[in-house]
């Protein structure tokens, strides 16, 4: 139980109805939810606005509201609080609620379009490597310490996302890394986190069924850097052109890496084989698991982070080979007949690109690479054509096939990514909806030697199709495929 008026503390209130000085068991801003003795926090959506529920929150035992427009009945035994944003409010409220856990241990926002995932999960495992209790928030799976927790979301929300860090602190967690999206930025879900470090990785168009013009997707990712302490240190890839844009504003020390350009860390790939690379970073020899340009930049991240958090250089460097590869990003599975498949997450042209890009930089140049790729339903639809062209142009065969339709029909999802191909390429071009049909032609196209790259789901154990969710899972089938179990 916590005084409401100590979880107000740092919350700009415009006005208050009733009595602060009353206990507070847990704070929901889903009305179905609420339980006795909770604050109720009436959020606008874009399915659906709070502020209509908030007399049902209070049968159901909500003894406070904070709002941004006061409800026309006002009850004399609740409590009222009103404000100008219950998004930015909620993540104070959080923060108080939980006793400010991100202030007990060193948090790492990582934020971009690619490479979150990696960078976070990569930091996790040195800084266990490194001796350090740690925690991780992130697509795959949120981490305390050592207990896994189901992630649902890049980013949780602000209540969520306080109760694992206050866990984390709970367990003797020194550090968190946790991913960063644009969405978290915008709904404010990251307001009132003190973050110690922020990390740039990349922009490229995504999401654009969110945030509308790719010029309103960067300033969204900006706004994280913007917002960064004086006490803190930013870290941008200028690689990227958006990445000196990121910390125009911020008033952390600023600090830069890149394998292209002049930077405070620089990397180069002296050596790549589907076995992982030899890297020269900052001058020093090191050899990683990890493969691809891409990965080169990622593991660059990790490096400059983890120096610029005062550890060890020879340390750090010997804890990054030992690194494996991070779940569903170019994961490659060896079957007995020579083929290789690679499972990865690429869901974007530029991921995409980077990944086949890889493949064909370490390949001999004799084998066939074929791809098998879709695009997910209710998101961004200018993106889809930008894919297909992208594979159809550094694929040997391209099966084009369904992601996670949702409520769209898959076959108007291929039909939006065939747009992209031209002419000349259409010939290797096949679909198949199916997508482990798609999977298992792709197999029976494969000769020794040949490179099947199945993108998309990544890591992922599902398929959404209507609102259903069915298990599946790419590198299960391909390991079936594989060991013969699966019938072609």
């Amino acid at each position: 139980m916590k005084a409401l008026n100590k979880i107000l503390q740092t919350v700009d209130v415009i006005k208050i109805i009733g009595n602060t000085n009353i206990s507070i068991c847990d704070i929901n801003f889903d009305s179905r939810k609420v339980d006795a003795n909770q604050l109720f926090v009436a959020l606008k959506g874009a399915q659906a606005d709070g502020h209509n529920y908030i007399n049902k929150a209070i049968d159901l035992g909500a003894v406070a509201i904070l709002c941004e427009v006061l409800p026309k009945e006002i009850k004399s035994d609740i409590s009222y609080i009103l404000v100008n944003d219950t998004h930015y409010a909620l993540g104070l409220i959080a923060s108080n609620f939980y006793d400010n856990p991100s202030k007990k241990l060193k948090l790492v926002g990582v934020t971009g379009t690619n490479g979150k995932t990696t960078i976070a999960t990569l930091l996790y495992s040195l800084f266990k490597k490194l001796g350090y209790k740690s925690g991780l928030i992130s697509t795959v799976n949120n981490i305390i310490d050592t207990e896994i927790v189901p992630s649902t979301h890049t980013t949780p929300d602000a209540i969520k996302l306080n109760e694992l860090l206050s866990r984390m602190v709970d367990v003797g967690c020194d550090y968190c890394f946790m991913e960063v999206s644009s969405h978290s930025i915008v709904q404010n879900r990251i307001a009132g986190l003190n973050f110690n470090v922020g990390i740039f990785t990349n922009i490229t168009q995504d999401h654009l069924d969110y945030h509308k013009t790719f010029k309103e997707y960067i300033n969204a990712k900006k706004m994280f850097f913007d917002n960064l302490p004086n006490s803190a240190f930013a870290l941008t890839n200028i690689d990227d052109r958006n990445g000196e844009f990121m910390l125009q504003n911020c008033k952390a020390k600023k600090y830069s890496f890149a394998i292209h350009s002049f930077a405070d860390f620089k990397c180069k790939v002296l050596e790549s084989h589907f076995e992982g690379m030899l890297l020269d970073v900052n001058g020093i020899d090191v050899w990683t698991k990890l493969i691809g340009d891409f990965n080169a930049s990622n593991l660059l991240a990790v490096y400059a982070t983890t120096i610029l958090l005062n550890q060890k250089t020879e340390e750090v460097l010997q804890n990054i080979s030992s690194l494996n590869s991070v779940k569903g990003r170019f994961e490659y599975i060896r079957s007995d007949k020579g083929i290789t498949a690679i499972v990865d997450y690429a869901h974007t042209p530029d991921a995409l690109k980077n990944v086949l890009t890889t493949i064909n930089q370490i390949r001999s140049g004799n084998e066939q690479v074929i791809t098998v790729v879709g695009a997910g339903g209710d998101r961004d639809k200018t993106k889809r054509p930008l894919m297909a062209k992208i594979v159809s142009e550094l694929s040997s065969k391209v099966i084009l096939t369904s992601d996670n339709p949702r409520s769209e029909n898959p076959e108007d999802i291929i039909n939006d990514m065939k747009k992209g191909i031209e002419p000349i390429f259409i010939k290797n071009t096949i679909s198949i909806t199916d997508r482990k049909e798609a999977i298992k032609t792709a197999y029976m196209f494969a000769d020794k030697g040949d490179i099947i790259l199945i993108a998309g789901k990544g890591h992922e154990n599902y398929q959404e199709i209507k609102g259903v969710r069915n298990h599946f899972d790419d590198k299960e089938i391909v390991e079936q495929l594989f060991k013969n179990i699966l019938n072609c």
